[in-house]
């Protein structure tokens, strides 16, 4: 069976409902270059004054300057630029609760957010003992910002009761902090490929209002398998575990708006999470009493609402920036990644992967070799100042001071491709 790395289809095609205008384009495009440009001062300034770098950090051509090229002026120097912080929602259910614990030490550091969500297939008792294992971690607790939501919710992927997990979960990290800048859910079945030092690093060069979303309005198949269908999911109304059922009827596609598609987990700036959960704008939640009756609503509703508002479908990135792979046709279902996909993983300068199994061994090759991951404990960062190799986050420095390695220059390529005039535009809320 063939296997392909894009879970969803794209197109290059010119038309578009509503065609950029020539002022946006050259709006982004001036953006880009100045962005780029004043990168590179920075980076020239940075090595005319600083000791004699070693070959791999002068050769190189990158357009945004390591951390570490700067630290080589001082090791108090902090980062050029405010740095971003990402909130996190991480979905698991019954059976699931050391996957959650191990993927929050692989994406931890003390500038996010992380909100950890047992769903109601997991029992009170899963929902406690995780949330006295996240009291018991030493930085977690001084550091307070891993919380564990207790009064859960119902979480099935093919029911519109995980978008409302989802809407509930950016709700709740709203309430805890708005200081952050991106919104990302990630389930038990993720897991990084970079570290959070590279992903900050790289996102704080960016334009906070940016929204990475894989999506696509070619619909095909799924119109009369994923969209026509009425189904009634349970979760919405029941406080026990119940499957989804289908109705005998079906009804037409909206013409109020365009349908979009894509993949569950995206990349989502708080400026659009605000316009879905508190907006005036009433399309979030006309929406979402559409997509309430709908198969895999997790797939199909931020897509929708970020490609149909005027205010946000040109601040669209197509690409969750996740290494996803897909059995060809699509429909099949989402590949399990494991040792044979490492090289390809790492190549893609994806941020995150999925889906993994548990305890894979690919995980453990992931922690060794990319993380450089102690069993149990979190990512070394440039926050970390303990001198024990094995755990140098015992103590604790500047959150703000950023060890960015080879994983952000892979990020780095990628984003700088996404983000070209050319690419940017031709592949932004494409109407098919």
């Amino acid at each position: 069976m063939q296997t392909t790395t894009s879970p969803i289809p794209t197109t290059t095609s010119p038309t578009t409902t509503a065609p950029s205008s020539k002022e946006t384009r050259n709006l982004y495009l001036l953006l880009t270059i100045s962005l780029i440009s004043i990168l590179l001062l920075l980076t020239f300034s940075s090595t005319s004054t600083s000791p004699s770098p070693s070959p791999s950090l002068s050769s190189s051509s990158s357009p945004f300057p390591t951390h570490q090229k700067l630290i080589l002026l001082s090791p108090n120097t902090t980062h050029p630029n405010p740095i971003s912080s990402i909130a996190y929602l991480i979905t698991g259910s019954d059976g699931d609760l050391d996957r959650l614990l191990r993927l929050v030490f692989a994406i931890y550091h003390p500038k996010n957010q992380y909100l950890l969500h047992l769903d109601l297939t997991a029992s009170g008792d899963q929902r406690d003992e995780l949330a006295l294992r996240v009291e018991g971690v030493p930085v977690f607790r001084a550091v307070g910002n891993v919380n564990v939501i207790g009064k859960a919710d119902f979480a099935n992927p093919k029911g519109v009761s995980a978008v409302s997990a989802t809407l509930h979960g950016a709700a709740i990290l709203l309430k805890y902090s708005r200081s952050w800048d991106w919104f990302v859910n990630l389930d038990a079945a993720h897991y990084p490929l970079i570290t959070q030092d590279d992903l900050l690093h790289i996102l704080s060069y960016l334009p906070k209002d940016l929204n990475f979303v894989n999506h696509t309005s070619y619909i095909g198949w799924r119109e009369s398998h994923r969209m026509k269908p009425i189904v009634v999911d349970p979760g919405l109304y029941l406080s026990s575990k119940s499957e989804i059922f289908y109705a005998t009827q079906r009804r037409e596609l909206p013409n109020a708006y365009r349908m979009f598609t894509g993949s569950p987990s995206a990349i989502l700036s708080r400026k659009f999470i605000d316009y879905c959960i508190l907006g005036s704008d009433n399309l979030p939640r006309t929406a979402l009493m559409y997509f309430s009756n709908m198969p895999s609503s997790q797939a199909n509703y931020f897509q929708t609402v970020v490609c149909n508002s005027q205010e946000f479908n040109k601040t669209v990135v197509n690409h969750n920036l996740q290494y996803e792979s897909w059995d060809t046709p699509p429909k099949l279902g989402q590949h399990v990644l494991g040792l044979n996909d490492f090289g390809g993983m790492v190549q893609s300068g994806a941020a995150f992967g999925s889906r993994f199994l548990l305890d894979d061994p690919v995980l453990d090759r992931i922690d060794l070799e990319i993380l450089n991951r102690e069993p149990g404990k979190v990512v070394s960062g440039g926050w970390c100042l303990g001198e024990d190799d094995k755990d140098p986050c015992t103590v604790w420095g500047d959150a703000d001071i950023l060890r960015p390695g080879a994983g952000a220059r892979r990020l780095e390529k990628g984003i700088v491709r996404l983000l070209s005039n050319e690419a940017f535009h031709a592949q932004q809320c494409i109407i098919d």
